[in-house]
C-alpha cells in the first residue's frame, strides 16, 4: 500500500531519529525497526560502507540488532523519538548542498509551456529545453548527453523531516507541493560520489512567482523541502507511481497520481548524475548531496492555492511509508533587510 508501506518489500530502508541528543539509524522491518549499532547517522554508516568497500545494505545488516522498537508511534509523532529528514550532514548543515533537474518528464514540460507561454511565443524556452533532452538526454553507455535544467535549492538548514512544516515565507506569493523522488549521494575522500539511496521528497517552490517570469524560477526554488521519512538503500528507479495528495481541514482536497523513474523521463540518471558531478565544486570530499528529480504533476496546476494548515503527502510505492507535511504561511509583515556597511 502506497502511505504504509509494504512489508513484504525485500528492499534494505533505513531511517534516521532522534531522542533528546541521541541520534540513531535505524532498520525498517515493518511493522517494527531495528536500531543499528553504534552508528549515529546514515553519513556516519554511508562513510564506512565505502572505508570497506561494502554494500550499505550489507553493513547495516550486520550492524542491527535484535532489540526492536514500535514504528508506528514514531511515524505518527507520538513516540520519544522523532524522525529526522532520511540524510543530512550531522556536523555541518552547509555542507549538505540541495538541487534539482526540472523538465525531466513530459508533464512538466506541458505545465511548464503553459505557465510562460505568451500569444507572441508558440515555444518556450522551457519547451526547447525540454525538447533538446528528449534528443540527447539518454546517451549511450560511456558517452556524455546534453545536459538538464539544473537548479540550486539551499543547503541542508531548508531541509525538513517527515511531520514538520514547510512554510510559506512573508516575501512568498505562494508555496506548492512538488512529489519527487530524490537521489541522496555521498562524496567519498577521493572525491568520488556515490549514491546511496533515494527518497521521498516535497521540493515545494513558490510557483507563483515563477509564472511571473520563468527568470524567477532561480529565486523560486529558495524554500524549505522535505525529504523521508525512509532512505532506501536498493531501490529501483525504472518506473516508480507516485501519489501526491492535499488534505484541507481532514478531508482530500485534490490527488494526483503519476510516474517516475528512468523510462518515464527523458533523461537518463547517469546522464543527469554526470551533469551534477562533472563540477568540482560538487565533488568536496565529505559533502551530502540531495537531487530532486522532478515532477509530472502539480496541484498548482489545478489552481490549488495551499493554506496555513494544508497538510501535503508523498508516496512512492515501494520506498516505504509517505512524506507527510503541514503548510505553514508566515503572515507577519514584510520588513526591509539592510546591509550594514563596515567601510
Amino acid at each position: 500500500m502506497y502511505a504504509g508501506g509494504d512489508q513484504s518489500d525485500p528492499m534494505t530502508r533505513l531511517i534516521q531519529i532522534k531522542k533528546g541528543a541521541l541520534c540513531r539509524v535505524a532498520l525498517v522491518a515493518e511493522p517494527k525497526v531495528r536500531l543499528l549499532d553504534n552508528c549515529p547517522s546514515i553519513y556516519d554508516l554511508a562513510n564506512i560502507a565505502v572505508a570497506a568497500q561494502m554494500k550499505l545494505s550489507e553493513v547495516a545488516q550486520q550492524r542491527a540488532r535484535n532489540g526492536t522498537l514500535d514504528n508506528d508511534p514514531i511515524y505518527a509523532g507520538q513516540s520519544e523519538w522523532r524522525l529526522l529528514p532520511a540524510i543530512d550532514h550531522p556536523d555541518e548543515p552547509s555542507r549538505c548542498l540541495i538541487s534539482g533537474t526540472g523538465l525531466t518528464h513530459l508533464g512538466s514540460a506541458r505545465g511548464r509551456q503553459s505557465m510562460h507561454a505568451t500569444v507572441a511565443e508558440d515555444l518556450t524556452d522551457s519547451m526547447k529545453m525540454f525538447r533538446w533532452g528528449v534528443e540527447g538526454g539518454r546517451p549511450t553507455e560511456g558517452d556524455i548527453g546534453i545536459p538538464p535544467e539544473w537548479f540550486h535549492k539551499g543547503t541542508g538548514c531548508a531541509l525538513r523531516a517527515h511531520g514538520e512544516p514547510l512554510e510559506i515565507p512573508i516575501y512568498a506569493e505562494d508555496g506548492g507541493e512538488e512529489a519527487e523522488v530524490a537521489g541522496v549521494y555521498l562524496v567519498a575522500p577521493d572525491g568520488r560520489p556515490y549514491r546511496i539511496g533515494f527518497s521521498v521528497g516535497n521540493e515545494f517552490s513558490d510557483h507563483q512567482f515563477e509564472k511571473k517570469n520563468y527568470l524567477n524560477l532561480a529565486g523560486s526554488k529558495l524554500r524549505t523541502c522535505s525529504l523521508g521519512p525512509e532512505l532506501v538503500v536498493d531501490a529501483k528507479f525504472e518506473s516508480v507511481p507516485v501519489a501526491a495528495t492535499i488534505e484541507r481541514n481532514g478531508s482530500v482536497l485534490w490527488t494526483k497520481t503519476y510516474r517516475t523513474g528512468e523510462s518515464e523521463m527523458c533523461h537518463s540518471l547517469q546522464n543527469i548524475e554526470h551533469h551534477h558531478f562533472k563540477f568540482d565544486a560538487h565533488r568536496r570530499p565529505g559533502d551530502v548531496h540531495v537531487h530532486f528529480f522532478g515532477t509530472d504533476c502539480l496541484s498548482f496546476s489545478d489552481h490549488i492555492r495551499l493554506q496555513d494548515g494544508d497538510v501535503m503527502q508523498v508516496a512512492v510505492k515501494g520506498y516505504g511509508r509517505a512524506l507527510r507535511n503541514p503548510v505553514r504561511v508566515h503572515t507577519s509583515k514584510h520588513s526591509l533587510v539592510k546591509a550594514i556597511p563596515l567601510g
